[in-house]
C-alpha cells in the first residue's frame, strides 16, 4: 500500500470501466460513483454544509485545504453554502430545507461539518437537527458509510489504550446507513393493554438491503487483507438472523475474502481488548453507529475520523464522525483534521481526484510530524495549536512540503 494511503487506509475502488468503483462481477452489479477525471472534467460544484457548533468553523478549513489541493491539480470547485441542521431551524424553520436538498442533489458531492446542539435538544422529533441529516442521508440514497479508524504512529500515545493494544491499529467500519431501526416502520408512541405509555421503533431489513452492502463490505476487504467479519445479533433478533443470512449467501461470490461472524456484544468488548484482530467489519445501521464511535477512540480522538457515504448513483456526502461539540464552538479549539480527511475521501472516493486526495493526506502526516496538535490529540512534547492554525499548518505542508507521489 502506498505510503501516502497511510491515513485512510484505503483504495481507490477500481473498476473495467472508469465510471464505476466496484468490479462489474455480477449479473446486477451494485455499481458505487466514481466521476471521470479526464482533463475535460476538472470542474465541480460543492455543496457545503457547515451545519451547527464547530462545525462552521471545521469547514472553514477544509475548504481552504480544498483550494490548494485543487489548483496543484488544475482543478476548480465552486462552492454553494447552505443551511442545514440547528442553524437551518433558526433561519428557516426545518432542519432540511427544500432548496438544500436540492443543493445538494444537484452537486459532485457534499462535505458536511456537524449539527445539533443543546439549544435544539427539547424540539420535537421533527424539528431536531439529527433529523435533518437523516432526510439528508435517505434524499442522497447514500446507504454505505465507510469509516476508517487508524492509529498513526504520530498519536499512538493519544489512545486510551496500552501502546501495545493500540499500536498498528487499522480497520474499516462499513455501515448500512439507510435500513434498519433508524427508519424502520411502525414507530412511535403509543399505550400498552396496562395503559402504559409506550414508545416503538423496528429493526426492518430487506434482503437486497443487506445484499448491496455486504457486496461493498467484501470488494473492501478484498482491496485491504481479505478478512471481513459481519457483527450482529443472530441469537435474538430476526432481522439479524437474516443479515446473517445473506451475507453467507453473497460470501459464495467472493471465496478469496476469509468471513466471520460476531455478535454485537462481544465485538464491542474485542474492540477494546484486541482491535488489531479487526480488518473490515460490516454492520446494520444502529450497530455500525456504536461500534465506529467506539474505534475512533481507539485512534486517540474522534477528532481524526473521517467518513464517506456513498449510493449507486448521485454525490456522495462527507463529514467527519465527530458532532458539533458546542461547549467549544467559536473557541478555535476544533480539531480540523477529521473534516480535512473527509474532504480528501471526497476527491477520492467522490471524484475520483486520488492524486490531489494523497497530497492532503500527506500534508496532513507532515503536519503531525512536524509536531503540531490540537488540544485532544495534545501531549507533551508538541506544539498547542487551536483549529485555524492546525489548518495554516497543513496548508503549509500542502503548498511547500509535500510532493504529489505518483498513483498507481
Amino acid at each position: 500500500m502506498a505510503a501516502s494511503m497511510q491515513l485512510l487506509n484505503l483504495k481507490p475502488f477500481q473498476s473495467h470501466s472508469p465510471s464505476t468503483y466496484l468490479p462489474q462481477r455480477h449479473s446486477r452489479p451494485l455499481i458505487i460513483r466514481c466521476s471521470a477525471t479526464s482533463s475535460a472534467a476538472k470542474s465541480y460544484n460543492i455543496t457545503l454544509l457547515p451545519g451547527d457548533g464547530i462545525g462552521p468553523e471545521v469547514i472553514s478549513v477544509a475548504k481552504n485545504v480544498l483550494n490548494l489541493a485543487a489548483s496543484t491539480q488544475g482543478i476548480e470547485f465552486k462552492f454553494n453554502e447552505m443551511p442545514m441542521g440547528g442553524a437551518a431551524l433558526d433561519l428557516t424553520g426545518v432542519p432540511l430545507p427544500e432548496e438544500t436538498l436540492t443543493a445538494a442533489k444537484q452537486s459532485d458531492a457534499v462535505l458536511l461539518g456537524a449539527i445539533g446542539g443543546y439549544k435544539w435538544d427539547k424540539n420535537e422529533k421533527h424539528l431536531k437537527p439529527e433529523t435533518g441529516l437523516l432526510q439528508l442521508r435517505e434524499g442522497l440514497k447514500v446507504f454505505a458509510n465507510l469509516r476508517p479508524a487508524t492509529v498513526l504512529p504520530q498519536l499512538v500515545d493519544a489512545s486510551t489504550l496500552k501502546k501495545e493494544v493500540a499500536e498498528g491499529v487499522d480497520l474499516m467500519v462499513v455501515r448500512e446507513l439507510t435500513g434498519g431501526i433508524y427508519f424502520g416502520k411502525p414507530r412511535g408512541f403509543g399505550t400498552d393493554e396496562n395503559g402504559e405509555e409506550i414508545g416503538f421503533n423496528t429493526e426492518v431489513y430487506a434482503a437486497y438491503e443487506i445484499d448491496r452492502i455486504a457486496r461493498i463490505a467484501f470488494e473492501t476487504a478484498r482491496k485491504r487483507s481479505g478478512k471481513l467479519c459481519s457483527v450482529d445479533k443472530a441469537n435474538v433478533l430476526e432481522a439479524s438472523m437474516l443479515w446473517r443470512k445473506r451475507v453467507i449467501a453473497i460470501s459464495e461470490e467472493y471465496p478469496d475474502v476469509e468471513l466471520s461472524h460476531m455478535y454485537v456484544d462481544n465485538a464491542a468488548m474485542q474492540l477494546v481488548r484486541n482491535p488489531k484482530q479487526f480488518d473490515t467489519i460490516v454492520t446494520n445501521n444502529i450497530f455500525g453507529d456504536i461500534l465506529s464511535d467506539e474505534a475512533s477512540m481507539i485512534t486517540g480522538s474522534i477528532g481524526m475520523l473521517p467518513s464517506a457515504s456513498l449510493g449507486a448513483s448521485g454525490p456522495g456526502l462527507f463529514e467527519p464522525i465527530h458532532g458539533s461539540a458546542p461547549d467549544i464552538a467559536g473557541q478555535d479549539k476544533a480539531n480540523p483534521l477529521a473534516t480535512i480527511l473527509s474532504a480528501a475521501m471526497l476527491l477520492k472516493y467522490g471524484l475520483g481526484e486520488v492524486k490531489a486526495a494523497e497530497r492532503i493526506e500527506l500534508a496532513v502526516l507532515d503536519a503531525l510530524n512536524r509536531g503540531f496538535r490540537t488540544g485532544d490529540i495534545y501531549s507533551p512534547g508538541n506544539i498547542l495549536v487551536g483549529c485555524k492554525e492546525m489548518g495554516e499548518q497543513v496548508l503549509k505542508s500542502l503548498d511547500t512540503k509535500v510532493p504529489a507521489s505518483s498513483v498507481v
